[in-house]
């Protein structure tokens, strides 16, 4: 009874259109950004922002920028971690290469970078689609993997292709604790978040989703194709080379190109996929589920006590998860941020049969 929007009216287009039209969205946003940004750094022990809490801000970062081009656009892509190495490489190099460059426009300029290579690759998106077309982008993987492995100049000379960053610093602040990481992946991640939004429920976003619904009828009412194409790849590519700037500089400290490897790009697309495509939340839901589900199965035993083989619980963790992403693909194939619609739909129409 208290999910309901009774008395709540609307006298303009403005009001009607916000994010949040529903009094009661807007009081649990509200309440979970007070818990991410006030409660969770105070109370969180260490273990919970390196293992969980840090690496869902940043997966969550770069699965929003696939679910732009992938769920909004409908391009398949498959070289998301390749876009990520470029974004956490570029950055790198402005970071030591120029003198007194602030960390956040390093790491800005890592996702511009990545912006130019997936533009680059994003050009056959105007001639060929589906399956040809992740062919086309698996390329950008294995590029991205060799470049960084066989040109010195990208890794400042390092004979393995191991890089490293020193202290993190901004005016004066340095980030070194995790709750201090913490809090610099959630500033990225409320801003890229509201940024999406807007962008999808713009006109560009509106020229996206007539692409992935028909492309011919698209053009027929004057969409152009190159354009919508082209710029839900650059927007995507930003997003995930600014995601991989961080998971390079904030979770990792150091990394090499295996970090990226093409197993970052097939997890991304999964959590796109279980989360819900064409969903800002799904992307949260599907971050959520990849990081956070393993952690709880490979911990489960221990919890209750059962004594088990570390190597066989290693692969009950894997049939587990796997027969769980069935699960649900077969119960919703919208994926979780689906299921979350309809429990919202049910509760305002509750007790209502219809």
């Amino acid at each position: 009874m208290l999910y309901r929007e009774n008395g709540q009216f609307k006298t303009s287009y403005r009001a009607d259109q916000q994010i949040f039209p529903i009094l009661q969205d807007k009081v649990v946003m509200l309440s979970l950004l007070v818990l991410a940004a006030v409660a969770v750094p105070l109370v969180a022990p260490e273990y919970l922002f390196r293992a969980i809490l840090i690496p869902f801000l940043i997966l969550s970062l770069a699965a929003l920028g696939l679910n732009i081009l992938v769920g909004y656009c409908g391009q398949i892509s498959l070289g998301t971690g390749g876009f990520m190495a470029v974004g956490a490489y570029a950055a790198y190099n402005f970071l030591i290469r120029i003198d007194g460059m602030p960390l956040v426009l390093a790491i800005l300029m890592g996702g511009v970078c990545a912006t130019v290579v997936g533009v680059v690759f994003g050009i056959p998106s105007l001639r060929i689609k589906g399956l040809y077309l992740a062919v086309a982008t698996l390329a950008a993987q294995f590029f991205t993997d060799w470049a960084f492995l066989r040109i010195k100049w990208f890794t400042n000379d390092s004979s393995s292709g191991s890089v490293s960053v020193g202290d993190l610093s901004i005016l004066g602040w340095k980030i070194d604790t995790p709750a201090e990481k913490y809090l610099f992946c959630l500033a990225f991640v409320l801003v890229f978040g509201l940024i999406a939004k807007n962008l999808v429920r713009g006109h560009m976003g509106r020229a996206w989703m007539a692409m992935r619904d028909m492309d011919v009828a698209a053009a027929v009412i004057g969409i152009r194709p190159m354009h919508a194409k082209l710029t839900a790849f650059a927007v995507s590519s930003f997003f995930v080379g600014v995601a991989g700037a961080l998971w390079g500089f904030v979770h990792l400290g150091s990394w090499e190109p295996a970090a990226f490897s093409i197993d970052r790009s097939f997890q991304l697309l999964f959590m796109v996929i279980i989360g819900g495509l064409g969903s800002i939340m799904g992307s949260f839901f599907g971050a959520a589920f990849i990081v956070v589900l393993p952690i709880v199965l490979d911990n489960l035993p221990y919890w209750f006590g059962i004594p088990i083989d570390t190597a066989l619980a290693s692969h009950l963790t894997f049939m587990i998860f796997g027969a769980l992403i069935v699960f649900f693909l077969i119960v919703e194939p919208h994926g979780i941020a689906r299921l979350w619609s309809t429990a919202k739909e049910k509760l305002r129409l509750w007790p209502f049969p219809h």
